[in-house]
């Protein structure tokens, strides 16, 4: 289940790909959803949850870069801010085969703000700027950023398009925002993805005035109808993120046709049986079955059976000896599509 020394995806196909991705998502975007998602759609970009370059550069972690081969376009998420370490880091990515390297620089959670990284440094654009140059240096992967719109007091409509300004002159092509500022001082990383109001329009004027960057656009967005109302919009990508989740069929089944002209299509029960001897080398090697059917919960969400699918994985797949027949025996309760 490792995946390694895997040649990056060329960057105009990475581009296309970019017209859609799911979010990276701490706790949820892991190996096992990512494999999930990519049996729903072929084209989608897919983001592996933020790894620190601390915990790989020095704890070693290298584990924590593992991935099947099919799960690519695959992107590397990483936190830091030195760019040195994330310089490491980068290599490290490089020689697993991702094939883009992400910098985060807009998750507002505590953990995140002690480390000097995520989205306090959009008050530190120089430093971002040095860490991009750095990872560039070290990277034969496209390096891109994910930020907020601004932070705290910041006026977003001043301090954005400068922060784009210079990440630019460092040589950064692509840029994911999520167009809503964080608040590190007084919300929750929960409140803050729902309570700072969205600013799509200043996206959208981010992308009229650096016209020759891909710029994609995070946050609120629940539906391939919104997906697509943004790309015809001007932006070059739309990135989603609890939508993608919680209700996977809704917007990765229908994707590589509506968003990239494709005509792959698979149906929900079908992913389910091309899980199986996914699940079986998993349970095999000692994994545990809960560990996989936890990402697969939505996917009959408003479909007949759904929430018997749903009860009956939660209550069974943790059980010893759980395996693929506990969710044979769930899918049987399902009406056919």
């Amino acid at each position: 289940m490792t995946a390694q020394g895997a040649s990056p995806t060329h960057a105009a196909d990475l581009g296309r790909a970019a017209r859609l991705s799911v979010a990276p998502m701490m706790d949820w975007t892991d190996r096992h959803c990512r494999y999930f998602h990519r049996l729903l759609s072929r084209e989608t970009l897919l983001y592996t949850e933020m790894v620190t370059s601390p915990a790989l550069v020095r704890g070693k972690a290298l584990h924590l870069l593992n991935y099947n081969a099919e799960e690519h376009p695959v992107a590397l998420q990483l936190g830091g801010s030195d760019p040195a370490e994330l310089a490491e880091a980068t290599k490290l990515g490089n020689q697993y085969g991702y094939d883009e390297i992400n910098l985060n620089v807009g998750c507002p959670s505590d953990r995140v703000q002690s480390g000097t990284f995520g989205a306090v440094l959009m008050r530190q654009p120089d430093l971002v700027a040095d860490c991009i140059k750095a990872m560039q240096d070290a990277s034969d992967a496209e390096v891109t950023v994910k930020c907020r719109i601004g932070v705290d007091g910041q006026t977003p409509e001043k301090v954005l398009p400068a922060f784009i300004d210079i990440l630019q002159a460092a040589g950064l092509r692509r840029l994911i925002i999520h167009a809503r500022k964080a608040w590190l001082e007084g919300l929750s990383p929960k409140e803050n993805r729902d309570i700072p109001p969205l600013n799509y329009d200043l996206v959208k004027r981010m992308k009229a005035e650096f016209s020759d960057m891909h710029i994609s656009i995070n946050g609120g967005i629940t539906s391939l109808d919104q997906a697509e109302d943004l790309l015809a919009a001007g932006l070059d990508g739309v990135m989603i993120g609890r939508a993608a989740y919680h209700d996977p069929a809704e917007i990765l089944l229908s994707a590589d046709r509506r968003i990239y002209g494709s005509d792959h299509a698979i149906t929900r029960r079908q992913a389910v049986k091309l899980m199986e001897p996914y699940i079986d080398r998993h349970i095999a090697d000692g994994g545990k079955l809960h560990q996989i059917t936890k990402h697969m919960l939505g996917l009959f969400s408003g479909q007949a059976g759904a929430r018997y699918w749903r009860r009956y994985l939660s209550e069974n797949a943790h059980r010893a000896g759980a395996d693929f027949r506990i969710v044979e025996e769930a899918l049987g309760q399902i009406g056919a599509e």
